[in-house]
């Protein structure tokens, strides 16, 4: 019998809206694998198209979770971190990957700071640099094409893309971090989008292209990251896992454009695709 995996999750929780940790435990969950969660922050509500919600800075609570977790000796087969909500507490996350993986533990960093050519709230270009030095100690880094180009000290380039451009951005993101590389928001023209991986093993970049579904929705960013760390944990090839991931998302966006009673502004329903999920990923 094989011996169960288990993933720490470094992420902000919110009490009602799918992203961050609501998002990974389940998804990761649903592949069979254990999730530890350590939680950045804890939210009534996520931060997109709500106002007035609670918000818990759970900073200083980092290290002693992972100084208990590393004195009882658990193993992490991977960490998978997401968004970070200050520059402490990516220097803290940094600490945490020296404290509590070992040299077989995989690191996945989902940089998850800017979009549309622009830094989230609060954030500045420091903080991408930052969140460059987080993801120099990764094995595998997601960004989008706002948080690469921003991480690298370039100028936004919006979509649509050609393929030069994706794959000199993406390998030049590889280079800066020395590992793999996932780069979401892939469009070479209207109707389409996906992603885009490079593994250094192979030195290729391979691309999953999905139809693009109407409107803009929070959390799919975390729910196609969740998505691809549970599936490279559990075997899969980085392409592979991209792949499964593009259409997971997308499938989770259709499932909400079907119901006309889900708000948008919650995220999107990924929980009906979860039992097709834990089939795929137990072949």
């Amino acid at each position: 019998m094989k011996t169960q995996k288990r993933i720490a999750a470094i992420h902000d929780i919110s009490g009602l809206g799918k992203c961050s940790l609501t998002v990974a435990l389940p998804v990761i969950s649903a592949a069979g694998i254990e999730c530890s969660v350590m939680p950045t922050a804890v939210l009534s509500t996520h931060t997109g198209g709500f106002t007035g919600y609670t918000f818990r800075d759970l900073t200083d609570d980092l290290l002693p979770f992972a100084e208990h977790w590393k004195s009882n000796g658990f193993r992490f087969d991977a960490i998978y971190t997401g968004y970070l909500g200050s520059t402490k507490q990516i220097d803290i996350v940094k600490e945490i990957f020296d404290m509590i993986a070992d040299e077989d533990t995989l690191i996945i960093s989902d940089p998850a700071m800017a979009d549309y050519g622009r830094m989230y709230a609060l954030f500045d270009m420091d903080f991408a640099k930052g969140m460059a030095g987080l993801c120099k100690k990764a094995d595998i880094v997601v960004p989008n094409f706002t948080e690469a180009a921003f991480m690298l000290g370039e100028e936004y380039v919006a979509p649509p893309y050609d393929r030069a451009y994706v794959e000199g951005l993406i390998k030049r993101l590889s280079d800066m971090t020395g590992g793999d590389a996932v780069l979401t928001g892939v469009q070479f023209s209207d109707d389409g989008i996906g992603a885009a991986s490079y593994s250094r093993a192979d030195g290729e970049v391979k691309y999953a292209i999905s139809d693009k579904l109407e409107g803009s929705y929070h959390g799919t960013g975390d729910v196609f990251a969740s998505v691809l760390t549970a599936a490279v944990v559990s075997g899969r090839s980085l392409a592979d896992a991209t792949a499964l991931a593009v259409r997971f998302t997308r499938d989770c966006i259709a499932r909400t454009l079907a119901d006309p009673d889900l708000s948008r502004r919650y995220g999107v329903n990924f929980e009906g695709g979860l039992g097709g999920l834990a089939s795929e990923l137990a072949k």
